[in-house]
């Protein structure tokens, strides 16, 4: 029977359990410093047991996974360093930067017989918490393993083997190079994201109608800013580097749109916008990326009493949790009256099918 601990029972490490413990070779611990956290998670059958302490829960482990926030894996990283290590250990995180927790960990454990390979789930949810761990939330996603030039080939296959009941998509990546890339592609957009609001707000603040207009288009690209301030802030810091540097290519970029606007050069505007279409239209539609991807339906409906109880009844008849629902007031660039968001793409789907039979006029954003 092999020993899995999770440190941290959040919505990843709660998820995280919950695909362990399909594992029949495997019993699953969980420590957190808040105690409500574990007794929720016995409680819900996410665990098998629950230790008192971080070194009981790491005592004898045959795999330890850190599922905390960037900052706390640092620091248990560093308490990790001064206890008695099972030989032959292996240690994960989820963080979602990946240089200086390999380098620090590499630096700290390097006195014990353990292996650190650094860990990227990239999946998420609206949800939190230990009451949120959710099977299938890994499923398909990408999995981010940053094993260096020194991780044992032996050990990366069997952490990827232990941690094949998330069904997710298994990639390999330096720690650079993904915080380079993740840098750019979801860290960088959740500042753009909060400047954007942050500039409404202010603008709120001389007329009401920057808050009242900022729906549909604006929402949807700006979602992101209503992220975990203290998790973005740690992230951020941590991947200074790679963000300074695409802050100053991002300012370079709209030294030239600023010039074209003076210049009134509308050709070179235009190519600008033909190529980000381009390249955006052939991003992969299915697999998952970085950043949580939108489950929204949108449709007519007819403007007579009951017709919203009658589709949210239909929804809860197919077994089908609604997350949330909105009526759309201010519809530039999006068709629909009625915005239905889901918890996963399935869900969706299953929805759209239904309602399409139905007669109702469906669309989705692309």
């Amino acid at each position: 029977m092999k020993k899995i601990s999770v440190i941290g029972l959040g919505l990843i490490g709660g998820s995280l359990a919950v695909c362990l413990k399909k594992n029949p070779e495997a019993e699953v611990w969980g420590y957190d410093r808040e105690e409500r956290r574990l007794t929720k998670g016995l409680e819900l059958g996410i665990i098998d047991r629950a230790a008192a302490s971080l070194e009981e829960a790491v005592e004898g482990a045959d795999l330890v996974v850190l599922a905390t926030p960037i900052a706390t894996i640092q620091e248990l990283l560093k308490t990790l360093s001064g206890y008695s290590l099972k030989p032959g250990m292996i240690i994960t995180d989820v963080g979602s930067t990946k240089s200086s927790i390999v380098s620090l960990a590499s630096e700290v454990l390097s006195r014990h017989e353990v292996t650190f390979i650094g860990g990227h789930p990239m999946a998420g949810s609206h949800k939190s918490g230990v009451e949120a761990a959710n099977p299938l939330l890994f499923e398909n996603a990408f999995y981010v393993l940053s094993p260096t030039e020194k991780t044992p080939e032996e050990k990366v296959k069997e952490l990827e083997e232990l941690l094949a009941p998330t069904r997710a998509q298994f990639i390999y990546l330096d720690p650079k190079l993904h915080d380079q890339v993740v840098g750019m592609i979801s860290h960088f957009p959740h500042l753009v994201a909060g400047l954007l609001v942050n500039q409404v707000e202010r603008l709120h603040g001389e007329n009401p109608w920057y808050h009242r207009l900022a729906a549909g288009g604006f929402k949807d690209i700006t979602r992101i800013a209503s992220s975990n301030p203290d998790l973005w802030r740690d992230v951020t810091l941590d991947n200074r580097e790679n963000l300074l540097r695409i802050i100053d290519s991002w300012n370079r970029d709209m030294e030239v749109l600023k010039e074209s606007l003076i210049q009134e050069d509308g050709e070179r505007i235009r190519a600008f916008f033909e190529r980000a279409a381009l390249f955006r239209n052939g991003l992969p539609e299915r697999n998952a990326g970085a950043l949580r991807p939108l489950n929204d339906l949108y449709l007519d409906i007819p403007d007579r009493p009951g017709e919203i109880g009658k589709i949210t009844t239909l929804i809860g008849e197919m077994g089908i949790n609604l997350i949330n629902i909105e009526i759309l007031e201010l519809r530039e660039d999006i068709m629909g009256v009625l915005r239905l968001s889901f918890r996963n793409g399935a869900d969706r789907d299953r929805v759209r099918d239904r309602l399409a039979k139905l007669g109702y006029t469906l669309y989705q954003r692309e």
